[in-house]
């Protein structure tokens, strides 16, 4: 399989069709979770802070309602747990912000960036995230529409026009 530079234009258009994944593509196929953290940070330095939110909330809540808060954190994509939780408080939405905040707590209260050693902070600590979980699993919050209206009040943070490099 190659990649191919592929031009993306995330327009007001785009941000007023409802989907979150179009409107932070650019994140998708720029941002790199797997590599570490210093590849991480320097990534997100091409994005706005709402981009960074939204991107990181999206990759949890993938994450937890595909397995749990075990897989978020066992997986490479546990790297962006601050941004997730920062992302909750600054969009406003409390009760996953609460449960994200319990689930790090139970990890020593700051899981580290390391894929490894944050596996091992699993192992340690011992965690137990069924309770979290289920309060997710149960959840009436309406998260999307709160983050897409999130997202059209930082309209302007979103827009994005330029070239990705995709899979084919």
């Amino acid at each position: 399989m190659g990649f191919e530079d592929v031009e993306i234009n995330v327009s007001e258009e785009t941000i007023n069709g409802n989907d979150i994944d179009a409107i932070i593509e650019p994140l998708w196929w720029n941002v790199n979770i797997y590599d570490g953290e210093k590849e991480y940070k320097d990534d997100l330095k091409k994005f706005t802070l709402p981009q960074i939110y939204t991107f990181a909330i999206e990759w949890y809540l993938a994450e937890v309602n595909n397995g749990g808060h075990d897989q978020f954190f066992s997986n490479s994509t546990g790297i962006v747990w601050e941004e997730a939780l920062n992302g909750f408080k600054a969009i406003g939405i409390e009760d996953y912000y609460t449960i994200l905040l319990e689930a790090v707590n139970r990890l020593g209260g700051k899981p580290n960036m390391d894929r490894e050693k944050r596996q091992d902070q699993l192992v340690e600590y011992n965690a137990d995230f069924e309770d979290l979980d289920h309060r997710i699993y149960q959840s009436e919050s309406h998260i999307e529409e709160k983050i897409l209206s999130y997202i059209r009040e930082n309209q302007k943070e979103f827009l994005f026009k330029g070239i990705v490099h995709k899979p084919k």
